[in-house]
């Protein structure tokens, strides 16, 4: 089989490329190729296009991008039709990838939608191209599952892939972090959510001198990119490394995103941040339909982490958060069967079987 996997986030990397690993285990003639980063290079996709001129985020960053964008999705309709693969496999990243959807269900292609886009979050309409146009749909959340099925939208829910690679971590977590000592800042995985959060992260840990922060960066970025914002002495840089540096940390204050998990998964107690492009963020609070930005908190239906969203992130409240994590008794679990609600065994091999089931399906029908 030959595959064209179109990832545009490093979260969706890293799941794309552990999907085809899967797949490989599965189909050991397949070929693959794609746009993505580092983790697909690794797996063995021949990567066109890198994740670092995809990374647009928020109504006026795309807007400001939009020749660009349009742009790449005339290239990725190139590649496609050049490559002609069996399946068309799409990783989150929905702006881009729903439209992708769309045109490649039309030109005669299977579509697979691997990890959902939140369009529960917003602009649920977009449900419909996801029923009319994608082939199979594989969701890691289970509140997802019902969203979809309401819809009439083939669905499979997976489990949340990271719950499956930090499996080891999160079942040997310990209730009490006590014996860790340092403080982890995650600063997300986009140049625009860095440059907004990290400045406000670090002017932070400069009001705790007696603590040790570290910052989880990304190669993509380069040490240079981060180090041009640094102000304290009391804070270290490590590049990839944000599982070991979770499993030393007593605490987080961690971006929106994909990170949460992680965090949650291993067991540190945390302060969710954001703070976007102030007309995106307008636009953001008069479309999203659900009370909390944090995965976390949507998953437990109740706010179990502190949110600091735009205006509220700044130093003096993320230092009243951490002066309140000190002054609690540390002897309860923050994430109470939060790996349970999360894993699935076997959940990455289970979806590369069943889109090959698919695939060979389809060819015996033609």
């Amino acid at each position: 089989m030959r595959y064209f996997v179109l990832s545009g986030e490093i979260s969706g990397d890293i799941h794309a490329a552990r999907l085809v690993q899967a797949l490989k285990h599965h189909d050991t003639s397949a070929t693959f190729y794609g746009w993505g980063g580092d983790e697909m290079e690794q797996a063995g996709v021949s990567v066109s296009v890198r994740l670092e001129k995809l990374a647009f985020m928020g109504f006026w960053e795309v807007l400001k991008n939009i020749f660009t964008i349009l742009n790449l999705f005339k290239q990725a309709k190139k590649s496609i039709q050049q490559l002609k693969p069996d399946a068309v496999i799409l990783v989150d990243y929905p702006g881009f990838n729903l439209r992708m959807a769309k045109w490649a269900k039309k030109n005669g292609y299977t579509v697979i939608y691997y990890i959902s886009p939140q369009i529960w979050a917003w602009k649920t309409s977009r449900v419909k191209i996801i029923r009319d146009y994608v082939d199979s749909m594989f969701c890691i959340f289970p509140f997802e599952q019902d969203f979809y099925r309401q819809h009439g939208v083939s669905v499979t829910y997976i489990g949340h892939p990271l719950a499956e690679t930090l499996k080891d971590k999160a079942e040997r977590r310990s209730v009490s972090t006590s014996e860790r000592t340092t403080i982890a800042l995650l600063p997300g995985s986009r140049k625009q959510e860095i440059m907004r959060g990290l400045p406000i992260m670090l002017a932070f840990a400069e009001k705790f001198p007696e603590h040790t922060f570290v910052v989880s960066g990304l190669k993509i970025f380069g040490e240079a990119f981060y180090r041009k914002m640094w102000r304290s002495n009391n804070v270290e840089l490590r590049m990839n490394d944000s599982a070991s540096i979770l499993e030393q940390a007593a605490f987080a204050v961690v971006t929106s995103g994909t990170a949460t998990l992680e965090t949650a998964l291993i067991g540190v107690p945390q302060v969710v941040v954001y703070k976007a492009n102030p007309i995106s963020f307008m636009l953001a609070r008069w479309l999203i339909k659900v009370p909390y930005i944090s995965i976390v908190n949507l998953i437990y239906g109740k706010q179990v982490v502190e949110e600091l969203i735009q205006g509220a992130f700044n130093v003096d409240r993320l230092s009243a958060t951490f002066r309140a994590f000190l002054a609690e008794e540390k002897h309860v679990d923050p994430y109470p069967h939060f790996f349970e609600r999360l894993y699935l065994e076997d959940s990455t091999k289970k979806a590369a079987s069943e889109i090959i089931n698919l695939l060979l399906q389809k060819k015996k029908s033609k």
